[in-house]
Order: structure tokens, then sequence, then C-alpha cells
């Protein structure tokens, strides 16, 4: 078991639980009171590999089959590690009142068959402040693990909600070098997506019955990267290929397998 200060956290990472299958090590660890899961090539040596952080959906927790299937991607496909911690109000984190007031609103939404956007945008920003500074202490304590270090290349996939956290996280967060990002409403972070300019792969669908065509290009063009590029496919919300997962691990083995330089 290992176990790592954070340099810019109070809190130290603890590994809680361990296991392998298939040979990806999954390491289940706390940093505070957030819990989160690290995903790792199964290796005798601590030779260090790129991380690629997740942020789950919106609704969903750290160890759901979305982010456990594009974590098996990356470890055993890439060699890569892979983590996610649960965003506020998700997963093993218990929900505030300000939670469930949104939720309930949410619910009652959907139900009226009134718009879900403005509700979303505004629950999923109020999250996204609570979690980018808690996945700034996460990868500080990870990379501090030997197998992680400090050199390495570091990405970030997020879809929906994650995309919501994503952006704000990436803009101001100098370490991640590429990212995965899609499915989300521009109207709270277009002005933040300015400010990225690392490579982008940016998934939106067709036919979103919640995301018009006009909003999800309006985020995609608000990426200042030179190098970005959007996939788009048909279907509604909740139908996204899962073949984009196979691009988007394509993608970061592109941008962070990158040649390992000596150093005098």
């Amino acid at each position: 078991m290992h176990s790592s200060q954070s340099v810019h956290s109070p809190h130290s990472l603890r590994f809680t639980a361990e296991s392998s299958t298939n040979g990806m090590l999954e390491r289940d660890f706390t940093l505070g009171d957030v819990p989160g899961v690290l995903w790792s090539p199964i290796s005798d040596t601590v030779e260090p590999a790129p991380l690629v952080l997740m942020a789950h959906g919106g609704g969903l927790h750290k160890k759901h089959p979305a982010m456990s299937g594009r974590a098996r991607l990356l470890v055993t496909g890439c060699g890569f590690h892979a983590a996610v911690i649960d965003a506020p109000g998700h997963g093993d984190r218990p929900r505030t009142a300000h939670d469930e007031a949104e939720i309930a609103e949410l619910f009652r939404a959907r139900a009226e068959g009134e718009p879900e956007g403005p509700i979303v945008v505004r629950y999923n920003d109020h999250l996204a402040e609570l979690a980018v500074p808690e996945y700034r202490a996460t990868l500080d304590a990870l990379q501090e693990l030997p197998e992680i270090g400090t050199e390495g290349p570091v990405g970030f996939w997020g879809i929906n909600m994650g995309t919501a956290i994503g952006v704000p996280f990436v803009a101001t967060e100098p370490r991640v070098t590429a990212a995965v990002f899609g499915q989300h409403w521009p109207h709270a972070l277009a002005e933040k997506a300015k400010r990225i300019t690392v490579p982008i792969e940016y998934d939106m669908q067709w036919d979103d019955e919640h995301i018009s065509r006009e909003e999800g290009l309006a985020l995609f063009d608000a990426f200042a990267s030179k190098e970005k590029s959007l996939h788009v496919n048909s279907g509604r919300h909740k139908e996204l290929p899962r073949f984009e997962a196979d691009s988007a691990a394509r993608f970061f083995t592109r941008h962070l397998r990158r040649p390992v330089t000596s150093r005098a």
C-alpha cells in the first residue's frame, strides 16, 4: 500500500482497498473526505506512466460502468493510469439541502415537459465550483506516487457533468495537456473554454433532445485550442456511441505518450 502527502492539501491520500483483474489494479482512496479510485497497470516496475483524470456524469458515481470501462481502455490499452473522484453530492458523498432542492427541481421540470438545461447548467456550475479545487488536490496527491510522478503528462476526460467540471479545471490547470469533453451547454462554460489551448476532442449528439446543435457547436467553437476535433454522431442525448471511447483512448495515446528525454 502506498501513502502520499499532498503539498497543497492538509489531507493525505490514503488507499483503503485494492483489487486486481485482467491486468488492471484498482485502488480505492480517500483524500480528506473525498472518495476516489485509481486504476493502474499491473507492473513490477514503478516507471512513471501518464495519468488521465476522469469525471463522471450527473447522477452517476466514480465506479459507474462508463468510468471503469474508460479506465480499462486507458490502462490495459494504453498503459496509463486513470483516476476519478465522486463529485459533490454523488456516489459515496452525502447530498446537501441545496443538492436535494436542485434535483427535485430537475425532476419537476422533466415531469412537466419543461427544458432541463437551465437547471442543469446552474446546478453543474455550482458543483464545479466545489469540485475543481478537489480535482487539483487529487492531482497534487497522485503525482507524488512514484508510478505517476510530477514529470509525466496529464489528460482529462469528462462528458456531460464531467465537462461542466472539466472545462473550468483545465482552464486553470497547466499540468493538463490534452482533454476530451462533450455534451454540455455553453452558457456557463464558453468564457472558460476560451482560456483552453491544449488539444481537445469534443463529442456531441446531432439529435440531442436537451442540447441544441447550435448550443453544442457554440461550446466547441469557444475553445481556443489550435488542435481540436469535433465528433458528431446521430442519436439522442444518451446514445453517444461506445466507439467514441475508443477514439478518446487513441487521442490520449497521441498526445500523452510522448518520447521520454533524459535529463542532465
